[in-house]
């Protein structure tokens, strides 16, 4: 029997904390829960799977943006988890009202926890139920996977397949392909009609909010299962039961509508890309995937909790004939091959970065555009300087990198000397060339607690324009002037119209590195 929020608020547990719901409290009733997690990670959403009551002590919220905390409210609706607690007192004193109304239109269960408890108590206590409850779904899941597997070995149509999971689950379910139409779909009476009406999936009337399931087929994204829980069927069996059933639909797919042969080869050479095989098997690979074994490519690394999904807008992005580029993803990477046509690539490789900042991603979001290379056997030390970029810019600050929404994409190129001192220099012979350079400046930041450093990193990147130098510092121009003046008087004057400047940016650069 499934483990509802509203049992929940009743325990003894739970309710020595004096629980209120804020939010959404028409939809606690027949609310299920899958498990319960405490966290003070505001980025916890990716971690999750759907069904969880998420516990958290609120310090991290009440240090947070208000951007941030409905973001944070926003990111756990989309990923399905059941419903948030919020424990308030000396550091959160109370909700924010902005997350409130984020929880109410977003429907998620915003519970207020007015006094203090031991979490570990709160979980250990009903975890223990869901423990045994989730036992028993495996083992229906497998039932009914079980039951689909012998429906594909008799021959059935998808729509049949479909129905043992809707019978299973209680579920109206949906199969669509990556463009959004109807592959086939189920009804739990056992009616199956592959162009009927389907549930909007508002979470309104007799519905749960819908789970989604990606279907890929040989790597490649194909379909996405959708599962309308109805009544107070269990939406916790729905979940596992649809997850379990991904390799049958895979196979039915692959017999009925086989990926293309372009769309395999893609996926197969950025496996290759990536894995460094020899020249000769990416050359025979990029005919194939529709890729000029000569043409100029440039590699894209993409790092999101929504890798799979931002696979078809990246892939639009670097081809938007459809006819070059190749593709690649799993759970936290997202890998691409673009090929520039044009007769300026320099040109093209900048919409891509361009393109890339355009594009809704999920917060916490990283790309990298990775330099050209002139031919696909070169594409792996595109790819390899891509990752290095990704690498090295956490301590190299904003140098290079570009944000927009919730994403970050940083431009390979902008990182040209950072890769060439990591490859050519150790880590002491980098240390040693900062010193001769900068060591008053930095014996200055270390016992001043001041930035110097990063004041001269800055202005010479903006090649020694004190005036947006100071705006991307935000300090005043005045105090830009004296911050100049301090750092000349500590290494040997105005480096500017000497020999010394190009040194003295080098040293600054490599000062930023993190330790390899």
């Amino acid at each position: 029997m499934p483990v509802h929020l509203e049992d929940v608020l009743r325990h003894p547990s739970v309710l020595a904390a004096d629980p209120v719901v804020r939010a959404a409290a028409g939809v606690v009733p027949q609310t299920q829960l899958r498990w319960i997690h405490s966290s003070e990670v505001l980025d916890i959403a990716s971690l999750l799977g759907g069904g969880e009551l998420l516990l958290t002590g609120g310090q991290a919220l009440a240090l947070a943006s208000d951007e941030r905390q409905t973001g944070y409210i926003r990111d756990l609706a989309e990923r399905g988890v059941a419903a948030l607690a919020v424990e308030t007192g000396s550091v959160l004193p109370s909700i924010p009202a902005s997350m409130i109304a984020a929880a109410e239109e977003a429907g998620l269960p915003l519970i207020e926890l007015r006094r203090v408890v031991p979490f570990v108590a709160v979980m250990e206590a009903i975890n223990s139920q869901l423990v045994s409850q989730s036992a028993a779904q495996l083992q229906q899941a497998d039932q009914a996977s079980h039951a689909m597997a012998v429906e594909l070995a008799h021959g059935g149509s998808l729509d049949r397949i479909l129905a043992v999971l809707a019978v299973a689950t209680g579920s109206e379910v949906v199969l669509t392909s990556t463009a959004g139409a109807s592959l086939a779909s189920a009804e739990p009476g056992g009616d199956v009609d592959a162009s009927g009406p389907m549930p909007s999936g508002d979470g309104v009337g007799d519905y749960s909010t819908p789970i989604h399931v990606e279907v890929p087929v040989r790597g490649i994204p194909s379909a996405r299962l959708t599962l309308h829980v109805r009544g107070d069927a269990d939406v916790n069996l729905a979940r596992i039961a649809g997850n379990r059933s991904v390799d049958i639909l895979a196979l039915a797919l692959l017999q009925r509508m086989p990926p293309g042969l372009k769309e395999m080869a893609g996926a197969a050479l950025i496996r290759a890309i990536d894995s460094g095989k020899q020249n000769w098997r990416l050359r025979e690979l990029a005919p194939a995937a529709g890729i000029p074994v000569s043409a100029q490519v440039v590699a894209v690394v993409v790092r999101s909790p929504a890798s799979k999904q931002l696979r078809k807008d990246v892939e639009h992005l670097l081809d938007p004939g459809g006819q070059h580029g190749a593709s690649y993803a799993d759970n936290a990477e997202l890998l691409a091959l673009g090929v520039l046509r044009s007769g300026n690539v320099q040109d093209e490789r900048q919409r891509i970065v361009d393109g890339l900042l355009a594009l809704a991603v999920p917060e916490g979001t990283v790309s990298a555009v990775g330099p050209i290379a002139s031919g696909v056997s070169f594409a792996p030390w595109s790819l390899a300087e891509a990752r290095l970029t990704l690498e090295l810019a956490a301590g190299v600050g904003n140098s290079g990198a570009a944000a927009y929404g919730n994403g970050t994409v940083l431009d390979a190129q902008a990182f040209a000397v950072e890769r060439l001192a990591v490859q050519s220099m150790d880590e002491m012979q980098r240390r040693d060339f900062v010193n001769q350079q900068l060591a008053a400046v930095l014996e200055h930041d270390a016992q001043r607690h001041s930035t110097l450093v990063e004041t001269l990193r800055v202005w010479l990147d903006s090649g020694c324009n004190t005036a947006q130098a100071a705006r991307e510092l935000h300090v005043e121009r005045q105090s830009m002037h004296q911050r100049l003046q301090r750092i000349f008087s500590l290494c040997g004057g105005d480096p500017r119209g000497t020999g010394r400047l190009p040194a003295l940016h080098l040293a600054a650069r490599l000062a930023a590195l993190p330790p390899q």
